[in-house]
C-alpha cells in the first residue's frame, strides 16, 4: 500500500517485517538473496514489505540477469523488465505490466541508501593528478627501457597521433559502422554475455547503475577486423615474447574497452605479472596505483594453496574512491592521475590499479611480455602459491616466521624497510590516522605487526621473489591454476617455441624455463641419463624438453629420452611398467603395429642419492633395489608384472578413483626418484605441428590410419589376467565398494572378470560427478548438470552383460595432436628432409602418419575409449574424420541384439549412449572440449541432444553387427 501521509509517528516496520531475519545488517540481507533463483526471489518479494523493497533492488535484478544470460543481451529500461523478458514472459507491448512499484514508509536503510547515491553520482569533477606519474612526449625506446619499463608507469602523449581511431573512434562513428556488431561485456558474471553495440549504446544512456556494464572485448578483431587496422601496436611496445604462439593458443592479450560514467576495472595486478598499455581515444579516466605487493585498502587476496589460483575480492571502482578513499590518511593515498584523449599509460608488471571513467570513454588495451618482465611472468607460473601472494601482497603473504628469515637472508632492516615508503610524497604513513571501523583496533598487536608489513617497500626483484617457491612442487605433477593465463602444455609449447626462435636471448629463456618448469634439475637428470647409456651429452639446442607432453621429453641426437613424473613416482612405475609388459607381448607376435610404434632402445630409474643423480637399468626384468626400498612393492620382486604390469595398473586405478583424498604412498619420493625410458627418435613432425597445413587429403589418409592402428593395437593380446587380484577389491581392503557393481563375476567369464575393476571404477566416478564437473567448471546448462546422474545408468554393469561380443582390449588412452608423428609424402618435394631423417626446411606438399608415440597412458578396457581423445583433439569433431577412421577399423565393438531384446534397454544398443557416458565420466575434461567445439550445445536441453549431435555418427557404423 502506498504512503498515507498521516501526520503521526510512524512505526518501524523492519522489526515484524523480517522476523526472525531482523538481526541481520541489510548488506548480509542483499548477499543472501543473491543466491537464490528468480523465482524464490519473486516469492520472497511477497512476505512483507520489507522483503519486498530488497527484493526489487535494481542491484538484485541485474546480478540475476547476468547469471542467467549466455549470449546477446537487451536492456528493456530496468533489470527486472529485462530478466522477465529473457525469460520471454512479456509480449512485446507489455512492457508497463507490473511497472507501477508500491511505496512504504517507516524503513530506512543506510546501506541501500549509499547504493542509491553510488548509482546517480556525477563525476564531471572528479579529476586528479597528484603529479607523481610523469607525462612525457616523443619518448624513445632507449630512454623507455633506462627510465620506465619494470620501474615505474608513465603517461605518454603523441603515440596515436597517426592512428585513424584517434578520429574515428568516437561513439557517434563507431555505432554508424558496428552498430549491429556483438562485443564482450565485462562484469562480474561466469557467462560470456555480448551486446550489438546499438543496444550497448541505448543502454549506457538508460541505466543508473552503480558499477555499470562496459565492453571489454578480447576478440573485437573478430567481430569487427577493420578496428585493427585503426592502429597499431606503439613502437615501445613491439616486444611481445607471446608472438611466437599461434593465435588460437596465445592467451588474451588485447581488448577494446568502452564504458560509460562509473564504470570502469576494480583494483587488480595484470595477469601474469604481465606489463601493459593502454590508450585513450575518447573521454577521461582516473586512475590510482600502488606498487608491487602493496595491497590498496579493502582488498583481500587469497591464494589456493593447492593450485595457486589468485582470487582478489574488491569493492568497485566508485564504491572505492566514495567509501575507501576517503578514510585514508594523506600518506596512504595511491598514485593517482587523469587520463586524456590522445594519451597512453604504461603500467609495469606487478603493480596494482583501478580505473574509473568519468565519461563515457573509449580505450585500447594490450598486455605484452618483453625482456623485462619475462622471468616475472614465468615466476607466476611457477607451482606453488607463497611467491604469487607475495607478488601480490607483499610482506603480508608470509607467516612471522618467514618474515624473520627473509629480512635475516637480505639483510633487510624493519626500520629501513618502514622508512621507504612507496608513496607519492615521500612520508612514511601513519596508520593510526584510519578510522577505527574500518581498521583492526589500535590495541591489537597483529594489528600493529601487519600496518608495518604494509609499509615495507615489496623488494620486486626476480632472485628475491624466487626464494619463495616451493622447492617440493614440480610444474609437472602440481596442479594447474584454472586462473593461470595460459595452460599447462601451452607454456611448455611457448618455451620451447621461444628457445628455437630467439636464440639471441637464450641466457634470458633458460632463466625463465628454471623458475616455470625447473629445467636444470631435468637437464641433469638427463645429462646422467645419457652418460650412463653412451648417448651424447645434450647440445645447447637440446636443452629444453622438447613438445607440450605431460612429462619432460627430450629430443638428443637420434634418440628420444622421456622421464616419468606424471602423477607421481607411484603413477609413472605402473605407467613404465604397463608399457614395458605391452613392448613385450608386442615382439612375440606379428602384428603391423610394430612398423608404427618407436623402438625401446632403453629404460630404467634416475633417482637422487647423497646430492647426487644415479641411474640403474631397468627392463621387467625384475625390480632395481632402489623400488624395492622405496615401499611401493610388497611380496615377490623377481617378476615385475606381477607388481607393475597393466592389471595391477587397474587395480591402481580403481584404488585412486575410490581414495581420491589420498596421496600415493610413492609421494615422499615422487621428488628424488623418476623411471624413464629411451626410445628411437622418430622422422617426420608432430601432427599437432603442421595440423593447419594439412589437405583434406592428407587428414582422411591420417583418418584411415589411425583406424587401422587402433584395429592392431585392439586385436593385440593381453597379459593373462591375474585373477588373485579380484581379492583386492573387496570391501575389506578397505576401498569403498561402488554401487550396483557386485555381482559382475556372476557368469564366471573371463571377458566379464577382466571388466570388473574397470565398471567399478566408472561407478565410483559416477558418485563424485557434480562434484568433479563442478571443480572443473565445465560451461553446461544448469538442466544438464541436474540430469547428469539420471542420464548415466544406475547399474553399469549393463555396459557390459547387456552387450554382447563387448572385449576388454588394450587401451592407448592419449592419442592425441602430439603423439601422431607424420613424415614427407613420396611425392613431396625432395628438399624437405635432412640427411639424418628429420624433416628440413624445404616445402613439403603432402603428408603421411607414420608413427604414434607415448605408450606410458596405457590401459585396459572399452575400445570405445581411444575414441575420445581422437575425435576431440586430432579430429576436433570432425564427424566426416570420424566416419573414415571407422571405415578402417573394421572390428565390431559389440553384437547388435536382436529387436526382441532390446525392448527393455534399447539405449545401451546405442554406441553414442556408451561414448558419451565415458566423456562425462573421464579422467580429464572432455565436456569442456565437447562445449568448446560444438558451443551451441552449452544450451542443450538434454543430454541425448549432446549425445546424437558429438557421438550419433557411431550408431551408423557397419562394424557394430
Amino acid at each position: 500500500m502506498e504512503a498515507s501521509g498521516a501526520q503521526f509517528a510512524v512505526k518501524d516496520r523492519r522489526p515484524d517485517a523480517l522476523g526472525a531475519l531482523r538481526g541481520l545488517p541489510d548488506e548480509l540481507i542483499c548477499a543472501i538473496l543473491g543466491f537464490l533463483s528468480a523465482r524464490d526471489v519473486a516469492r520472497l518479494a511477497c512476505v512483507s514489505s520489507v522483503m519486498y523493497i530488497f527484493c526489487n533492488e535494481e542491484p538484485l535484478w541485474m546480478s540475476l540477469c547476468l547469471n542467467n544470460t549466455d549470449g546477446l543481451l537487451q536492456y528493456k529500461g530496468s533489470w527486472k523488465k529485462t530478466f522477465i523478458h529473457l525469460q520471454e514472459h512479456i509480449a512485446e507491448g507489455d512492457e508497463d505490466i507490473g511497472s507501477k512499484p508500491l511505496l512504504f514508509d517507516g524503513f530506512s536503510s543506510l546501506f541501500l541508501y549509499r547504493r542509491l547515491y553510488r548509482c546517480y553520482t556525477r563525476l564531471e569533477g572528479f579529476y586528479a593528478d597528484d603529479g607523481v606519474v610523469e607525462r612525457r612526449n616523443e619518448l624513445s625506446l632507449e630512454q623507455f627501457q633506462n627510465e620506465y619499463d619494470g620501474k615505474k608507469p608513465v603517461l605518454i602523449t603523441g603515440l596515436a597521433d597517426s592512428w585513424p581511431a584517434k578520429k574515428m573512434w568516437t561513439v557517434e562513428q563507431l555505432l554508424s559502422k558496428n552498430g549491429d556488431t556483438a562485443f564482450r561485456i565485462s562484469q562480474r558474471s561466469p557467462r560470456k554475455i555480448k551486446m550489438k553495440l546499438k543496444d550497448y549504446v541505448s543502454y549506457i544512456n538508460l541505466q543508473h547503475d552503480e558499477d555499470p556494464l562496459y565492453i571489454f572485448d578480447d576478440k573485437f578483431g573478430d567481430a569487427a577486423p577493420t578496428l585493427l587496422k585503426d592502429y597499431h601496436v606503439p613502437h615501445l611496445f613491439n616486444e611481445d615474447f607471446f608472438d611466437v604462439l599461434d593465435r588460437d593458443k596465445r592467451p588474451p592479450f588485447r581488448w577494446l574497452i568502452i564504458g560509460p560514467e562509473r564504470s570502469g576495472a576494480s583494483w587488480h595486478v595484470d595477469p601474469a605479472l604481465t606489463s601493459a598499455w593502454n590508450t585513450l581515444l575518447c573521454g577521461r579516466k582516473r586512475w590510482a596505483l600502488y606498487p608491487p605487493g602493496r595491497v590498496p585498502f579493502g582488498v583481500t587476496v587469497h591464494v589456493n594453496e593447492e593450485d595457486g589460483d589468485v582470487n582478489i575480492d574488491t569493492p568497485s571502482s566508485l564504491q572505492w574512491w566514495l567509501d575507501y578513499y576517503p578514510l585514508l590518511p594523506v600518506e596512504d593515498k595511491p598514485i593517482e592521475f587523469t587520463q586524456l584523449p590522445g594519451e597512453t599509460i604504461f603500467i609495469p608488471s606487478g603493480w596494482w590499479h583501478c580505473v574509473l571513467n568519468l565519461e563515457t570513454t573509449i580505450a585500447v588495451t594490450q598486455n605484452f611480455v618483453n625482456s623485462t618482465n619475462f622471468e616475472f611472468v614465468c615466476l607466476d607460473m611457477a607451482p606453488g602459491y607463497r611467491h604469487k601472494g607475495v607478488c601480490r601482497a607483499g610482506l603480508l603473504a608470509l607467516s612471522h616466521e618467514n618474515v624473520g628469515v627473509m629480512h635475516e637472508k637480505w639483510c633487510i632492516d624493519q626500520d629501513e624497510l618502514n622508512s621507504r615508503k612507496l608513496s607519492p610524497n615521500g612520508k612514511r604513513p601513519r596508520s593510526d590516522e584510519v578510522e577505527d571501523d574500518m581498521r583492526p583496533p589500535k590495541s591489537s598487536h597483529c594489528a600493529a605487526k601487519c600496518c608495518k608489513l604494509w609499509n615495507c617497500e615489496l623488494p620486486y626483484e626476480i632472485n628475491f621473489l624466487s626464494t619463495f617457491l616451493d622447492e617440493e612442487r614440480d610444474h609437472y605433477t602440481s596442479l594447474w591454476s584454472s586462473g593461470n593465463c595460459i595452460g599447462q602444455r601451452e607454456i611448455r609449447e611457448w618455451l620451447c617455441k621461444l628457445w628455437v626462435e630467439k636464440k639471441g636471448i637464450r641466457d634470458l629463456i633458460w632463466k625463465g624455463a628454471c623458475i616455470a618448469l625447473n629445467a636444470g634439475k631435468w637437464l641433469e637428470c638427463v645429462g646422467k641419463i645419457c652418460e650412463f647409456h653412451d648417448l651424447p651429452s645434450p647440445t645447447d639446442d637440446e636443452k629444453l624438453p622438447a613438445g607440450s607432453g605431460s612429462n619432460p621429453v627430450y629430443l638428443i641426437g637420434d634418440s628420444v629420452i622421456k622421464i616419468c613424473v606424471e602423477g607421481g613416482l607411484e603413477s609413472s612405475l605402473y605407467g613404465l611398467g604397463t608399457e614395458l609388459e605391452f613392448y613385450n607381448i608386442l615382439q612375440k607376435v606379428c602384428t603391423p603395429l610394430k612398423d608404427h610404434v618407436p623402438h625401446i632402445l632403453a629404460s630404467g630409474i634416475v633417482y637422487l642419492v647423497n646430492g647426487a643423480y644415479t641411474v640403474v637399468s631397468w627392463d621387467g626384468g625384475g625390480l632395481p633395489e632402489v623400488i624395492v626400498n622405496s615401499g611401493l612393492v610388497t611380496g615377490d620382486s623377481s617378476d615385475y608384472r606381477s607388481h607393475f604390469g597393466a592389471w595391477r595398473r587397474k587395480l591402481f586405478e580403481h584404488r585412486k578413483a575410490c581414495t581420491p583424498e589420498l596421496q600415493s604412498t610413492s609421494s615422499a619420493v615422487s621428488t628424488t626418484m623418476w623411471p624413464y625410458i629411451i626410445t628411437r627418435r622418430c622422422q617426420g613432425k608432430m601432427f599437432a605441428q603442421i595440423r593447419e597445413s594439412l589437405s583434406w587429403k592428407d587428414a582422411q589418409i591420417l583418418a584411415s590410419f589411425l583406424g587401422e592402428q587402433l584395429s592392431h593395437l585392439h586385436r593385440l593380446p593381453l597379459p593373462p589376467f591375474e585373477t588373485a587380484l579380484l581379492s583386492d577389491l573387496k570391501p575389506n581392503m578397505g576401498w569403498p565398494t561402488a554401487p550396483n557393481t557386485l555381482g559382475l563375476v556372476s557368469n564366471g567369464s573371463c571377458f566379464a572378470t577382466e571388466f570388473q575393476a574397470f565398471i567399478r571404477t566408472l561407478a565410483i566416478k559416477k558418485e563424485n560427478v557434480i562434484e568433479r564437473l563442478t571443480k572443473w567448471e565445465v560451461p553446461i546448462a544448469k538442466n544438464l548438470m541436474e540430469t547428469v546422474k539420471e542420464y548415466i545408468p544406475d547399474d553399469l554393469k549393463k555396459f557390459v552383460l547387456l552387450c554382447e561380443g563387448k572385449t576388454c582390449t588394450w587401451i592407448h588412452s592419449d592419442i592425441m595432436d602430439d603423439n601422431v608423428y607424420m613424415e614427407p609424402s613420396t611425392d613431396s618435394a625432395s628438399d624437405s628432409s635432412c640427411t639424418d631423417g628429420r624433416v628440413g626446411e624445404g616445402v613439403v606438399k603432402s603428408w603421411k602418419p607414420s608413427y604414434i608415440l607415448d605408450f606410458s597412458d596405457l590401459t585396459t578396457g572399452d575400445p570405445l575409449l581411444d575414441l575420445i581423445p581422437i575425435h576431440m583433439d586430432v579430429f576436433r569433431g570432425d564427424v566426416s574424420l570420424l566416419k573414415q577412421l571407422l571405415s578402417s577399423y573394421k572390428l565390431p565393438f559389440f553384437k547388435k541384439e536382436h529387436e526382441q531384446k532390446q525392448a527393455t534397454d534399447s539405449k545401451f544398443q546405442r554406441l553414442s549412449y556408451h561414448a558419451m557416458c565415458y566423456c562425462i565420466l573421464h579422467d580429464e575434461d572432455v565436456l569442456s572440449a565437447i562445449f568448446s567445439i560444438w558451443e551451441g550445445l552449452r544450451s542443450a536441453n538434454s543430454w541425448e541432444e549432446v549425445e546424437e549431435k558429438v557421438w550419433g555418427e557411431l550408431n551408423n557404423y557397419n562394424g557394430f553387427s
